[in-house]
């Protein structure tokens, strides 16, 4: 792909897809307001509902069921930003909760999600942890590092309690499926949007690049990684979570603004995840993958996960421990 393919004469596209994790008005609502003042329109995730049973990890969370939270992705949504879910909430749901959720997200918005970012453990995930993988080796190797057992995720396994692969093919147009630590996705899934036969509840399936807070925001989004992505001409849907570390008393981390505002001043397409995912999608031939594409992006999800955990991301950008790793597998 040419960089002068984008549209308005763009050199590169940028969008972030945002899981709602501990996010709260407080702490994501400056990072927000940055981004709109720059021009930079991202698609937030949100829980359409509240989780009575508590959360271990993710109490702090707000839901729409906060009614200050509900009216700031309220004000999101008018000024262009695109608001999806990630799940029910943020503890697993059977289906009855699911549906609610899937409802009062209907209710809130006009209609259903259009993308689907699986959450965590939480026992509904569709074709999640293993389930992810043709190759046996990157299943075996995956479930073993994760620790993570078969069937543990079943929101794909009719029959279940957790089971709504049905409404995820009737209402979601995207999944996301594997993240990398790679800030031109076009150099490990250039064929995104896909289908799989293989995971057919899930219409149309998306890769992003990993950066779960704000200091893996920091690696990843470096001068030098935005220099290549703009001279590449390449894509990057971010998943990462606003609420870790980006805000701090209305502050804005100080290396994320000014990453971000560099980022801005860039010749860069700057559209919400849907929107970059349906230019992409009215320009592929074929929708499905070719063998080589996924088994290349399967190896290098598995590299990049052993490489996270031996070293770190902070020098994961370094690649010597990336080419070592690869080498091995």
């Amino acid at each position: 792909m040419n960089a002068s393919v984008y549209p308005h004469g763009k050199r590169f596209a940028f969008s972030i897809l945002d899981d709602t994790d501990v996010a709260t008005v407080e702490n994501v609502a400056p990072v927000y307001r940055l981004l709109r003042s720059l021009g930079i329109r991202t698609t937030k995730t949100v829980w359409p509902v509240a989780c009575p049973e508590g959360s271990r990890d993710f109490s702090t969370s707000e839901t729409l069921e906060d009614r200050h939270y509900l009216a700031f992705v309220h004000e999101l949504a008018d000024a262009g930003f695109e608001i999806t879910w990630h799940g029910a909430t943020m503890e697993s749901s059977e289906r009855a909760r699911i549906v609610a959720a899937m409802e009062r997200f209907k209710t809130e918005f006009g209609s259903y999600p259009r993308i689907h970012p699986n959450h965590a453990l939480n026992r509904e995930n569709i074709y999640w942890g293993a389930g992810r993988f043709d190759s046996r080796i990157v299943r075996a190797i995956a479930r073993r590092m994760t620790g993570i057992p078969d069937g543990y995720f079943q929101g794909h396994v009719d029959g279940s309690s957790y089971f709504w692969g049905d409404l995820c093919a009737r209402s979601i147009e995207y999944a996301r499926n594997l993240t990398f630590n790679e800030i031109n996705l076009r150099r490990v899934n250039p064929s995104m949007p896909y289908r799989d036969p293989a995971r057919p509840f899930a219409p149309w399936w998306f890769s992003a690049t990993d950066a779960d807070d704000v200091e893996s925001f920091n690696v990843i989004m470096s001068t030098a990684g935005q220099e290549r992505l703009e001279r590449e001409g390449g894509i990057c849907i971010l998943a990462t979570h606003l609420g870790k570390g980006f805000a701090e008393d209305g502050r804005i981390h100080p290396t994320s603004r000014r990453l971000l505002e560099e980022l801005a001043r860039r010749p860069g397409w700057f559209v919400p995840v849907g929107e970059l995912l349906d230019w992409l999608r009215d320009r592929r031939g074929t929708p499905f993958l070719e063998r080589g594409e996924r088994r290349r992006m399967e190896r290098r999800w598995l590299v990049d996960l052993v490489t996270r955990k031996l070293l770190g991301r902070r020098r994961v950008r370094k690649g010597w421990l990336r080419a070592a790793v690869s080498a091995i597998l």
